[in-house]
């Protein structure tokens, strides 16, 4: 057998196809923040496959290699159409894989992985098969271990999508054939390796076992070259996000992350409230000022994704402007729950966006749209559904003031910095941004505000004059905490 043949032993074969998921485990998504309401997926080359034993080049002039113990199944017999409660006929057997990928690339290839994902030896697979026959899929347990210490444990029971449900959406688009690979997606644990380390990952059903999958890291020679294409690059978010959280990555206490019970508080708190709240802790500069919603009554929740524009020049946005430029980007790769922030200098004397952006980013799940410029088809946009908060409109297109430059940055909106990671919520008053750490004592706080002024909201109905009241002398405050614990 020769060395090519040696990558694809396990599978018998060479597969025709590897597909690889974004996000499976619930593990993993709260991890990251954010639950997709069904899965996505992106592509594998089959020459990225290697053998138990092999081992995988952290390339020269990188820092971010990150391994992702998971499941995968091997296609039996091919399937096209068929449903949840056949798909599972279609798997011949399953197996353990491991899904590296190279942060330092990720940012340039926008969610389809190509060059994060796509090197040589960067899905390792095997080393054994279990047949698919007569084993509970909603009973596998996945481990990884790093250096002996066990990384990752979890079972399929904590999966958002079973895997049938991810073998027979995948058969709605495309005939999975005979040999192809399902990657079923990673829980929570994966972190960053380094040279020196070996990383190993089983797959147990109930007494049966692919033994562990075992890779070494090792330091590679050659660096990529700019000249060709894009060079790696890191940022803190990059780092906190292979390394599994900032804490992890050497960037301090973990920001707090937008969980469902975060939003749930936070869409019951006026954005008034929430300025009060963060004004006694001396942040007084975190409204984006001079935004308005397009359609009344608008509310949103959701963490900042950002999108910078630049001053028109006309050589720059003939370089920027065109094809798939960072506006496209962006509103192409927004992800459910995230607020596309839009940086345009409060220059309203053209549209920063558009009724099919618009539409894009509601298709995608996004919570809401700010920018501190204007909008082109502004009814039409309004009328897409998604909260829109704009400086004003504008029938000219982007190119009259505005190059479109870059994504993922840290911004200026409305006269406030934006992160990505920012938690943003809006209402008829404005758009404030919560920095992540006191989202929660914020919200909460709130909260309790709120409370005490509807209480004081029904005395003063009630005939009592203000003076006292509010805000409350300690006579009152003793009045309101009787009532309370009564």
């Amino acid at each position: 057998m020769t060395d090519i043949d040696s990558r694809f032993a396990v599978l018998g074969a060479r597969p025709g196809k590897i597909v690889a998921v974004h996000l499976a485990y619930a593990s993993r998504a709260d991890q990251r923040g954010r639950r997709p309401a069904s899965p996505s997926y992106f592509f594998k080359p089959s020459s990225s496959l290697a053998a138990s034993g092999a081992s995988i080049e952290r390339p020269a002039g990188t820092e971010l290699l990150a391994f992702e113990g998971e499941i995968a199944l091997i296609i039996g017999t091919p399937a096209r159409w068929t449903t949840a409660e056949t798909a599972w006929s279609h798997v011949a057997a399953i197996t353990a894989a491991n899904d590296f990928g190279l942060y330092d690339l990720r940012a340039n290839d926008k969610g389809s992985n190509v060059r994060s994902k796509g090197g040589d030896g960067y899905t390792p697979i095997g080393p054994a098969l279990i047949d698919a026959v007569g084993i509970d899929p909603a009973n596998l347990r996945l481990r990884t271990w790093v250096n002996g210490e066990l990384a990752q444990d979890d079972t399929t029971d904590g999966l958002l999508f079973s895997l049938a449900q991810i073998v027979a959406d995948l058969s709605q688009h495309f005939t999975l054939e005979t040999g192809d690979v399902i990657l079923t997606g990673t829980p929570a644990g994966s972190s960053v390796v380094v040279p020196g380390d070996v990383v190993e990952v089983q797959v147990d059903a109930g007494e049966r076992s692919t033994g562990r999958l075992r890779t070494t890291v090792v330091q590679g020679e050659r660096a990529f070259d700019g000249t060709i294409g894009s060079l790696p690059a890191v940022d803190d978010r990059q780092r906190a996000e292979a390394w599994g959280s900032p804490e992890a990555a050497g960037l301090g206490a973990p920001a707090a992350v937008l969980t469902p019970a975060l939003r749930e508080k936070l869409s019951r708190v006026p954005v008034a409230a929430l300025s009060g709240q963060l004004r006694k802790r001396g942040l007084d500069d975190v409204t984006i000022d001079g935004v308005h919603a397009l359609s009344p009554g608008r509310r949103f929740v959701g963490t900042a994704r950002t999108l910078r524009f630049l001053p028109h020049r006309e050589d720059l946005f003939a370089a920027h402007g065109g094809g798939y430029n960072a506006q496209k980007r962006a509103f192409d790769t927004v992800q459910e729950g995230e607020v596309l922030v839009i940086e345009a200098r409060g220059e309203t004397g053209s549209g920063t966006l558009g009724d099919i952006l618009a539409i894009r980013a509601h298709a995608r799940g996004a919570a809401a749209i700010v920018t501190d410029g204007g909008v082109r088809d502004a009814e039409a946009v309004a009328a897409v559904g998604i909260p829109v908060f704009a400086a004003g409109a504008h029938p000219a297109v982007l190119g009259r003031r505005h190059v479109p430059w870059e994504t993922d940055v840290a911004i200026g909106c409305g006269g406030t910095t934006v992160q990505p990671g920012d938690i943003l919520v809006g209402d008829g008053d404005g758009v404030i941004v919560l920095p992540p750490g006191l989202a929660e004592e914020v919200a909460d706080a709130a909260l309790q505000q709120e409370r005490e002024d509807a209480w004081i909201a029904r005395q003063v109905a009630a005939g009592h004059p203000v003076d006292g009241l509010f805000p409350m002398n300690a006579q009152w405050r003793a009045r309101y905490e009787s009532e309370r614990n009564a």
